[in-house]
């Protein structure tokens, strides 16, 4: 399905399941596909909802380069009005996160949980280590296959599976973001909630890998300490990519905190 924005971008979205809604946000580069270890889990007791974010997945390279924060979120609400939901629960993975951060904030009246995987309260208050910062100045002068391979240790736990992690990578291959989009969506490095974070009065859970390198855990404790009521779980044998390595877990814990 397609709903399409006042400046002609067209944003990709799907719908399983029924019951109350699930807004499903992914993060830098990933398609909406990314989901696939969520979706038929939630999608037994929910209304699944996911986005291909501008630059990724059958949205594509659209207008609004460079993509910022407030504008892919107008398109998520854009989203959750074509599919007929005044209210759902939002989980935001990675940049996922800073737009259902900033729904949380700005438009507080359309959710009913929030649950942020991965992320950070933006670049500017976020936690980098200097490993961090050296692997992705790297990685910009990578082939992909050279990306990819270099990214596992920042993604995988070392307990993941080479089998798992190929899945992944398959799964996901034909609406990775191109450089264009990817470059595009750099434009959400402008974006802070830090300030704003004490002013959150959505329901918030924050899932985070404890061996996440890329986003580290610290980012998630920043966000916990300023949101009234949040509750924060760390992850024991999982990296950034917590959705993979610790599947079953992420899929109870989210489903626990949807139910009333």
């Amino acid at each position: 399905m397609i709903v399409t924005r006042p400046d002609g971008a067209q944003i990709a979205w799907d719908a399983t399941g029924s019951g109350p809604a699930v807004l499903l946000v992914m993060g830098l580069a990933y398609p909406a596909v990314s989901w696939f270890r969520q979706v038929p889990a939630l999608a037994q007791h929910h209304r699944v909802i996911t986005v291909d974010n501008r630059g990724a997945g059958r949205t594509g390279d659209v207008a609004g380069a460079p993509y910022t924060v407030e504008l892919m979120t107008e398109d998520l609400l854009a989203v959750l009005d074509a599919a007929g939901e005044e209210q759902a629960h939002v989980v935001g993975m990675s940049m996922g996160g800073l737009m259902a951060q900033e729904l949380g904030l700005s438009h507080p009246e359309r959710l009913l949980s929030l649950a942020l995987l991965a992320t950070h309260p933006g670049i500017t208050h976020g936690v980098w280590p200097e490993e961090v910062l050296a692997f992705l100045q790297a990685r910009a002068t990578m082939t992909p296959d050279e990306s990819r391979e270099a990214s596992i240790p920042y993604n995988y736990a070392a307990t993941t599976s080479p089998q798992r992690i190929a899945e992944d990578w398959a799964v996901r291959a034909d609406g990775t973001a191109s450089a264009a989009g990817y470059a595009a969506q750099g434009g959400t490095a402008l974006w802070s909630g830090y300030e704003r974070l004490p002013e959150m009065t959505v329901r918030t859970l924050l899932l985070h890998g404890a061996e996440d390198r890329l986003v580290v855990p610290a980012n998630a404790e920043r966000i916990a300490d300023r949101v009234p009521g949040a509750k924060i779980v760390l992850l024991q044998d999982a990296n950034h990519l917590l959705t993979t390595d610790q599947t079953h877990t992420v899929n109870q814990l989210l489903l626990e905190w949807f139910a009333p």
